[in-house]
Formats: structure tokens, sequence, C-alpha cells
């Protein structure tokens, strides 16, 4: 991410997780060794071979043999540090474990012990073998190990925006990490570490390409080449998915319509999915962007998602095959308020999808903004298989520059109520969890190391969403880094105060989608000039001389009547609205009492300043750890905090004023004055932020 300096710019499983105390780091530094060690990142999490491996300690299952228990016993030997104890795969049927889940305990006899990974199918002896490691390296005890562990969530998928020219759209780590010009003929052996880095977290499923598809990702060439990317996958537990475009019956088929209800369509899909299962016979199934961003969609010709989902899923299902139809939907068809679209267009059609879709919904009404309520269609449509999908790469949250742990923001909304049960949490509605991938073929796959940490957590949290952030993150760390005390104390606040800061200098109280057009790189408030409303700044905090916020109660657009009435009731007044969100459901004068004193301007004003200032903090952290963190690593993060500070600074600025040009109001007592006039901050322009067709 370009920084802001002198008006120019430059580019410039579950209650085993980690448990943190003196009696075992020096325990883990002997594992470990040495933390300075120069690395690139590529080695992600999973670090360098064991200086003690278990090598002739590993014992295969009885009788069984297939390339995931290959894969399993040379992660074993490779990865985990000397344990005082044979270890030994078993297959058992033991229904508890599902057919990905694992066991891990000890194993008594007069011979001594032996550690024991249980797992009812080969996948889940991979996974309880990456489970072993990620215990032991992060301080667990082998002799103390009785655990069992599953999934909550059956799939758990990257979505990869790549385009077949190499072009990763909201991509901040370099190009794709697929070289279609050279596959199937060459594969290039880092797509094996990329599958073994997911499995090593438990993602099963991954999509190939872009939502905004192009048909010709479905020709034979283009499926040969997914098919040589799925065998490498295959031994990993990883399916491939496709995103398709729905256009394709005319763009590639020659035919006259693409409408979901035409025979002649349907049967161009079905003969397009027994091609494609011809090469791939696991092949997951579609991915669909629809009637949303000027994507052909159903819509087009009268049907609705829930005909042109269904349609796909027909010529899937005699093979195995799941269609994932985003919830996205952004299109000017509701004038009153852009985040009620979603749900208007879906809920309604609760019921009437078929059993092989699945309808993948943002984490928030809106699109991935730094903070957002969790979407209204969670726990409102009982009767259809619903999906999470989260942005893990950072469109809005700095780039690859800024850091910002995501831990936090994917705990929020999962661990949110639905309010249209007892007890149900937007995690309990899921049939599968997306994240929108931040990987590229930069050496350290994500563009900064602390990037890694957001694919990690992602899919940390897909598997057990009762994790803690912050235990996570210490278990990144770790495994990162190493295990000395001095780096676990500044690293650990580094990330856990990360988001929170983003929020802060970006859009405090609720406020959202103030960047920059197109690019989505720095502030933009003042933008007004767009053809369509919703594509406006403006449209979405309405700010003027008497005040600020969207009106989302029943005096305004009335979107929180799209959530359960418990919830609806309580942001109808701004007093019980979480002030995270005040001004995402309310149009408030500037001089509203906030709590604890102080006027709702004082308050964004606070909030502003609190952002910029974490960052000075957490730069000051990262010094404090200089030496104990290999070089390379050290100093990219440092030149990327020393930018992210002056760009916390560039928002807080620009945005204050704009502010003050609209309600005339002093700055309060202690705070700095913006370092420019509003011209000049309207002024900059960024032809070639990253990321941006």
């Amino acid at each position: 991410m370009a920084a802001m300096r002198q008006g120019r710019h430059r580019r410039g499983i579950t209650g085993w997780a980690v448990r943190f105390c003196a009696a075992v780091l020096p325990l883990l530094l002997l594992l470990l060794g040495p933390v300075a060690r120069a690395s690139d990142g590529y080695s992600l999490w999973l670090g360098e071979p064991a200086p003690t491996p278990a090598a002739n300690r590993i014992e295969a299952p009885a009788g069984s043999s297939s390339p995931t228990i290959a894969l399993a016993m040379a992660e074993l030997r490779r990865s985990l540090p000397r344990v005082p104890m044979p270890v030994r795969l078993v297959l058992a049927d033991d229904p508890a474990l599902g057919d990905e889940g694992f066991g891990l305990r000890i194993a008594r006899s007069g011979k001594g012990q032996t550690l024991l990974i249980t797992a009812r199918r080969d996948i889940g002896l991979l996974y309880g073998a990456f489970a072993l490691v990620r215990h032991v390296r992060t301080g667990g005890d082998p002799g103390e190990l009785a655990l069992t562990s599953r999934p909550a969530v059956p799939l758990r998928m990257l979505n990869h925006w790549d385009n077949i020219d190499g072009f990763v759209e909201r991509g901040y780590a370099g190009r794709s990490l697929w070289d279609w010009w050279t596959l199937p003929d060459f594969v290039d052996p880092r797509y094996a570490d990329y599958a073994r880095a997911n499995a090593s977290v438990g993602i099963n499923a991954v999509v190939l390409n872009n939502v905004n598809a192009s048909a010709e990702s479905l020709t034979a060439p283009y499926i040969a080449k997914t098919a040589a990317l799925a065998d490498v996958f295959r031994p990993y537990g990883i399916r491939v998915f496709l995103s398709a475009r729905l256009s394709a019956p005319q763009e590639l088929g020659g035919l006259p319509t693409a409408d979901p209800r035409n025979p002649s369509v349907a049967a161009w899909w079905r003969e397009k999915a027994d091609e494609i299962y011809r090469s791939i016979p696991d092949f997951g199934g579609f991915l669909v962007k629809a009637n949303s961003e000027g994507q052909p969609g159903p819509r087009d010709y009268g049907a609705s998602h829930a005909d042109g989902a269904n349609m796909l899923a027909a010529a899937l299902a005699r093979h195995g095959g799941t269609v994932i139809w985003r919830a996205f939907v952004y299109a000017d068809t509701d004038p009153t308020d852009r985040a009620k679209q979603a749900y208007a267009e879906f809920q309604p059609l609760d019921g009437r999808f078929a059993d092989n879709v699945i309808v993948q919904v943002k984490n928030g009404p809106i699109d991935f903004q730094p903070r957002e309520p969790a979407h209204p269609l969670f726990g409102a449509m009982p009767a259809t298989r619903l999906a999470a999908e989260f942005q893990i790469t950072k469109e809005y949250l700095g780039f690859a520059t800024h850091l910002a742990y995501l831990g936090p923001l994917f705990a929020e909304t999962l661990a949110a109520p639905t309010g249209h049960r007892p007890g149900q949490t937007v995690a309990s509605t899921l049939s599968a969890i997306a994240g929108v991938a931040n990987i590229g073929r930069d050496r350290d796959w994500t563009g900064s190391v602390f990037n890694q940490a957001n694919w990690y957590v992602f899919a940390r949290l897909a598997w057990d969403p009762s994790l803690a952030p912050e235990a996570v993150a210490r278990e990144w760390i770790v495994q990162t880094f190493g295990a000395e005390p001095a780096v676990l104390a500044a690293v650990t606040p580094m990330m856990m105060q990360s988001r929170e800061a983003v929020v802060d200098y970006t859009g405090p109280l609720g406020l959202a989608h103030l960047f920059a057009t197109g690019h989505h790189y720095g502030p933009g408030p003042w933008v007004d000039d767009l053809a369509r409303p919703e594509w406006n700044p403006v449209y979405y905090h309405r700010a003027g001389p008497s005040g600020i916020g969207f009106d989302r109660t029943a005096t305004g657009s009335n979107a929180i009547a799209q959530y359960a009435p418990a919830i609806a009731a309580r942001l109808a007044r701004p007093e019980t609205t979480p002030p995270e969100l005040l001004l995402w459901f309310h149009h408030l004068p500037w001089d509203f009492p906030m709590p604890g004193g102080g006027t709702l301007w004082h308050e964004l004003v606070r909030r502003y300043d609190r952002g910029v200032a974490t960052v000075h903090a957490m730069r000051r952290r990262w010094a404090s750890v200089r030496g104990r963190i290999d070089e390379p690593r050290w100093h990219k993060t440092d030149s990327f905090l020393a930018i992210q500070a002056r760009e916390a600074a560039w928002w807080r600025d620009a945005s204050l004023a704009y502010w003050m040009s609209l309600n005339h109001l002093p700055l309060p007592p202690g705070s700095a004055a913006p370092a420019h006039d509003l011209e000049w901050y309207r002024q900059q322009r960024f032809p070639h932020a990253p990321g941006n067709p």
C-alpha cells in the first residue's frame, strides 16, 4: 500500500488450545531453539524441520496405506519434536470422530506408553498429525493428551479471486499462485506446499478463480489445468471448486439464452458437469456470483436466485457436487438502503433451494467493512443451508502493509446471536465457511508475515468457532517467531489491538464505506459525484451541519426490521445500540451525549486519536523485540508499521478536516489540527493502487 508523505505517495482443537505459563516456556525454548534465525516467511507457521525428529518412533496403521496416510507419516517425521514414546496411527470406526475428526490419547501397557492418533478416515489421521505437532510445538505436554476433535463446520474453504491472466482482484501479495500458462504440463512444487499449509489448519476446499468469472475457465484446456491442481490437492483432503459464469451457455455453447428455466440451458450445464467430472471425479462444484456488480444472472430473465441455483444443482447432483450461490447482490434495486438488498432478495426464497445448494452470505450486510453488524440473513433462513463469507485479504483494512489481525473480527461475527432461537449464534447456522484468500506469488505468500496470521486464524476458527482469538494469536506467534516471553509479551497485544485501531482511524462508531473510489485505498468521505447514490461514501454517513450517521430505524430505511425482534428492539434506540455500531443504525446530532460524558463529536475525535496512538504503540512494541526476531522479517514489519503510522494520521486528518467543514466545530482541547487543509486531501490521486484492475 502506498504511503503518504508531504503530498506524495509511494509503494511502499478446542479446550487444549495454547496455555502459556512460566513452567512451559523453558521447554519451548529448548524445543524450538534460537529465535532470531533468518527467514523469508515461506515456511509460514509450519516452521523448519524439527531439530530432533522422531524418525524411528512413528507406526503406520495396521494393514492400511494411502497417499494421505503417507503424508501424515512424513509430517510427523519432519515436524514433530522428539517425544518420549512411540506414536501410532490407528484407523477405527468411532462415530464420535465423524469423517474428518481425530482423537489424540495415551495408551498404557506393560511395555510402556504409546501416543495414539485415531481417526475413521485417512484425512483425520493427517489432521491429527498436524494437531499433534502444533500441540507439542506450542508447549503442550504429550503425556497429558486426551482429546477428541472434529470440525464444527463441514465445508471450510478459501475463495481465490484470481483471474486467468494472473491478476488477483483485491490481491496484495503479487500475482496469482496458479500459473495457468504452464499448467497442466508443469506443476509447480509450491502447489503442494500451499496444500500442506491448508491441511495443517483444516481447510478442505478451494475455489480457484475469481467470482467475477470468465467463461473460459470452463473450457476443456482449463478443465485439464484444474485437474492437475486437483491431483496435487487430493491427498491433502482438499476438493477444488470453480466460479461459474451464468452466461457460459451463450459465450461457449452458442445458445441464444442463459435463462435457467430453458431446457437447452439446463442440458448444456449437465453436459459441462459431466465433462468436468470425467477429469476430476471429486470436483466440489460451482461458486456463483449472479446479478451483482454487472454479473449475469437469473433475474436478467425474470427468474429467481433459486431457479438459477437449482438448475446448476441438478446438473451436479448425480456427481455429489455442490452449488455455492453468493447472496452478495450489489445492484440498484433498493433505493432506500443498500444494506437491505440481500435479505430482501433471499429471505423470501427460504426453503426453495435444492439440498445441494449453499447460500453464501457475507459476514455483514454491506461489504467486508472493518466493522459491520452480523448479516440479518443468519438465522432468518432456517430451511436453507448457509455459508458465511469473510474477507481474509484486507481490501478495507490496509491492504498488505497495515497490521490488522482479523481474529477478533471473525470471532465477533461467528459468536453474534441471531435472536431467532435461544442460544443460536451465526456459527451454529453454518454448513460452510469461506474466506476470500490473501495468498499470492510473493515469497511470503501473503505480502507480510502478519497477514499469514489471518489465513491461520480464519482456518482455526472455521474448524472450531469457540476458540479465543487471543489464544490462536499466541499459538501462531510461537510457531512463527518462537516462544521467548519477551516476544509473546510484545506481539500478542499488538495483534489483539490492531483491528480495532484500523476501525478507529478509518470508521469509528459504526461509520462505514468511507474509502476512496474503486481501489478503496485511503479516505474519501467527501465523494459525492458518482453515477449511482450507493457508490458514493456520502450515501453511507449522511453527514451535514446538524449531524451524522445512517438512520436504519423505523424513521429511516427500517433495516433493523430485518433482524429478529429482540435484536431490532435493542437497535431501535441509540441508548441501547452498541457504541461500536451507533452511526451504522442512527443519524445523530453532533452534540448527542455519549455514555461517560462528552458529545458525539468529542467521542468521534477521541477514537480517531486513539487509532493513531495505537499504531505508534504497536511500533514501539515491535522495536522492543529487535534482535529476538530475525532481521529480514523484523525490518519489513517495522517498515510497514511506519507506513501504517503515516497513513493512520492521513486517515485521521483527512476525515476530521471533512467533518469540520460540515459541522464547523472546534477540536477538543489537546487534539491536534489536521496537517493540511481539506482541499489538499481531496486532491490526492492513486492511479496504480494494487489489487484494482
